[in-house]
């Protein structure tokens, strides 16, 4: 709505003299990250040609304007602002190439008018808790879009704001030649300016917000504090001189901003007393995907990729969008030809008539994709409305942009190993043999040491030590987390190697640290770690830390050997750890209830994988004694029994033959059902193929399942299920046909005689069978 000298305001903010008269003042109610509003905004900035604008956002990003002109700094970006003394409490401001803002801040910068932000400080709103503002933030607000949508009969809030805003003149005019580019900032465009009217949008849209606040007025402490904020604002740009004032803000916002304002003392006293905290600015990287994202206004849209398209696809859109979707279709292999898009951009057409609309929107040109382009094939239609519809991007920075030094440091060894941040997950293996490949490794295990989690570790096939698996994925708020990490150093290196040692509070958390510390590469903290190892191994009793404290000792043995790190001090400490672990292992696994022995069963199975990587010598002999040792108590829990029993005979300290009559002797009387089904338990864990291809331990087993009476089988039953269905199918296969060749009539039905067989019972059991798959289907 334009005003000359109309703002009305109660005050000296409105005091004007004959010399100087009172400025135009254009407030532009747009919809954030709306290309019909950015349209808008930039044909209204090219007619009004103002000499200051105002936008919404953070006033201590004021400095970061003259950025917006930079040829490097391309959206999608965000402005980020954190606290000095905490930084995780921060909030972002993102901006696309549709968003009515950032055609502001580019309008302005590249002519070099005044732009600056008028929203309530950061500084305040990062102030106070959240939970606090949470719990005063009075009722939920309106949602003025869908309350003018339902007006207008529309049961898509969406829908009605695209067909009134986003689809007015998506097209250039036929005669301007023009295809706008979103990497550059045109000059005037008459043809542009003139086939719309550049205020008629604002003008309503202000005029029917006004009518929703007056019928559902605004209570929101926050939203009324900011409003007051702006208004402040508004007063101190007309004291400057300016002749023509642009104030780009949220539409909800703009009924505040125009008629006769509240006088200046009354937003003084909403804004009186308010806490305030030392904050900084700067710009970041942001994606499309998370546009929605946004902590500093609200207002995010779901298709990223639809919209920047209405925004720079210039004439024949519909054509140029089936287009872009086509080739996204055959980029997965999809066969998409020409015709296929020609009878698309018809059929969008024509769903776009019958649904009484002026141009196809995203309901339209989506339909019309299933339909005809992918022909029904719903994983198609998730190709094109991930790769297209949203489109991901990652915006850039450029160097001059204000970074704390370790994410300085970052960029800086992100291009010398040839990495790029990208937001789409990407799969890579490394070859630590090779030199570039051991730099990144380093860099994504120092960042995981941070906590800045851009690759996350991968799986790979093979047992070899040199091949490393990671899926990489750049994440804007990661930024946040890199001006955490800054606490603990200005580098990579010395923030991985500052937040190592001050993490190491227990046994458990120096082993994890070590073993990062050899994978990360930071040899300056690893003497100091490896000297907190051993004090904490030295005063603990607790052998289940030590049981969980040496595999990480061993691993890091292991790939510190790939990496070229010196590990012997390593090995030292771990085997004077296994020295301490069999030294009390026996007592330790004495006398514990079933819950204490499984929790402890797995620290013994990695323990018991890992000590045969460990040098030959006492330490390594010292764990078989320990486990004979402690498979003679009494007291030793049932689950363990057999567990021990099986690993002794794996490694030959015991024979077969010993470990059937150890396996008989706990099945024989004198045990209850279920204490001896956790003996077996714990025996068949180490896998099926044992039992397969020993028929005496599993005539043992199988003589003791056919004795149990009724009761006893129901109750070992769950116990059974568990230790047997770890086995995969093929095993569990091969083990029925091995229980089979123990019996005659197990044999007999092997080979079709069905003599023995009673029917009747078999027939009970089919028809039970039958009921299962149909509750299952």
């Amino acid at each position: 709505m334009t005003t000359t000298g109309s703002v009305s305001t109660s005050g000296p903010a409105t005091t004007t003299t004959a010399a100087r008269p009172s400025p135009t003042v254009q407030v532009l109610g747009v919809r954030h990250h709306g290309p019909g509003s950015a349209r808008a905004v930039r044909a209204a900035l090219d007619r009004l040609q103002p000499d200051r604008i105002l936008v919404e956002g953070p006033p201590e990003a004021d400095s970061l304007v003259g950025l917006a002109g930079d040829p490097d700094l391309v959206p999608p970006v965000a402005l980020l602002v954190y606290r000095n003394d905490r930084p995780a409490a921060a909030a972002f401001w993102p901006f696309a190439v549709f968003s009515p803002e950032w055609q502001a801040l580019t309008w302005g910068a590249r002519r070099g008018v005044p732009v600056t932000f008028m929203d309530l400080p950061a500084a305040t709103m990062l102030a106070g808790d959240d939970s606090e503002e949470r719990r005063s933030g009075g009722p939920v607000h309106t949602d003025p879009i869908a309350v003018l949508a339902e007006v207008a009969g529309y049961d898509d809030p969406e829908r009605w704001w695209e067909d009134v805003v986003e689809s007015r003149g998506h097209r250039a005019p036929a005669d301007s030649g023009t295809d706008l580019d979103p990497t550059q900032q045109p000059g005037s465009d008459p043809a542009l300016s003139s086939a719309i009217d550049p205020f008629s949008a604002f003008e309503a849209i202000t005029e029917a917000m006004t009518a929703v606040r007056d019928d559902q007025p605004e209570t929101d402490p926050r939203t009324l504090q900011r409003e007051a904020h702006m208004r402040r604002s508004l007063r101190s740009a007309m004291k400057t001189g300016a002749q023509r004032i642009a104030v780009i803000c949220g539409a909800w916002h703009a009924p505040a901003l125009t008629g006769k304002l509240p006088s200046a003392t009354s937003d003084t006293a909403l804004l009186r007393g308010l806490p305030t905290a030392k904050v900084t600015a700067t710009w970041v990287p942001w994606t499309h995907s998370r546009l929605a994202l946004s902590s500093g206004y609200g207002a995010g849209v779901d298709s990223p990729g639809w919209y920047r398209h209405l925004f720079t696809a210039g004439e024949h859109g519909l054509e140029r969008w089936m287009t872009r979707s086509a080739g996204v279709l055959r980029a997965h292999d999809l066969p998409t030809s020409t015709a296929h898009v020609i009878e698309a951009v018809r059929l969008a057409r024509s769903l776009a008539q019958l649904r009484d609309r002026a141009e196809p929107g995203l309901s339209e040109v989506v339909d019309a994709t299933r339909a005809v382009l992918c022909e029904g094939n719903e994983a198609a239609v998730g190709f094109v409305l991930r790769d297209a519809v949203v489109g991901e991007e990652l915006g850039r920075v450029p160097d001059s942009a204000p970074m704390v030094p370790l994410e300085a440091d970052l960029r800086a060894t992100v291009k010398s190993l040839r990495l790029r941040y990208d937001p789409t997950p990407k799969e890579v293996v490394l070859d630590l043999r090779q030199r570039n490949d051991l730099g990144k490794s380093r860099l994504f295990w120092r960042l995981r040491i941070l906590d800045v989690p851009w690759a996350v570790p991968l799986a790979v096939a093979g047992t070899g030590t040199f091949k490393e698996g990671w899926t990489l994925s750049w994440r804007p708020e990661l930024t946040v987390r890199l001006v955490v990490a800054s606490m603990w150093g200005t580098t990579v290196a010395a923030a991985a190697a500052g937040r190592l040692v001050d993490r190491v509070d227990s046994l458990a958390a120096c082993t994890a640290a070590i073993a990062d510390c050899i994978a990360a590469d930071l040899p300056d903290v690893l003497d100091g770690l490896l000297a907190a190892l051993d004090r904490f191994a030295a005063g603990s009793a607790d052998i289940a830390a030590l049981l969980a404290a040496l595999p990480e000792l061993v691993r890091a043995q292991r790939y510190g050997t790939v990496r070229g790190t010196d590990v012997t001090a390593i090995a030292g400490v771990a085997q004077g750890v296994l020295v301490r672990i069999c030294a009390g292992l026996p007592s330790a696994l004495g006398g514990l209830d079933d819950d204490a022995a499984r929790a402890v069963l797995g620290a013994l199975d990695r323990t018991h994988d890992v000590v045969p990587l460990l040098p030959e010598g006492p330490a390594r002999d010292g764990w078989y004694d320990a486990l004979q040792r402690a498979s003679g108590r009494r007291d030793l829990p049932p689950l363990l029994g057999g567990r021990i029993v099986r690993m002794l005979m794996d490694v030959g300290t015991i024979t077969r033959a010993q470990a059937a009559d150890r396996l008989h002797a706990a099945l024989s009387v004198g045990s209850l059902p279920v204490e001896k089904a956790a003996w077996v338990e714990g025996f068949v864990a180490g896998g099926a193929l044992l039992l397969i291809h020993d028929d005496e331990l599993l005539a043992v087993l199988d003589r003791w399942v056919r004795s149990l009476a009724d009761g006893e089988f129901l109750d070992v039953v769950p116990l059974l299920r568990r230790s047997f269905g770890s086995f995969a199918p093929a095993e569990r296969g091969n083990l029925l046909r091995a229980v089979g060749s123990l019996s005659g009539s197990g044999r007999a039905a092997a080979q079709g005689d069905t003599g023995d067989l009673d029917l009747g019972r078999a027939h009970a059991v089919l028809a039970t069978a039958r009921l299962l798959l149909r509750g299952a289907s």
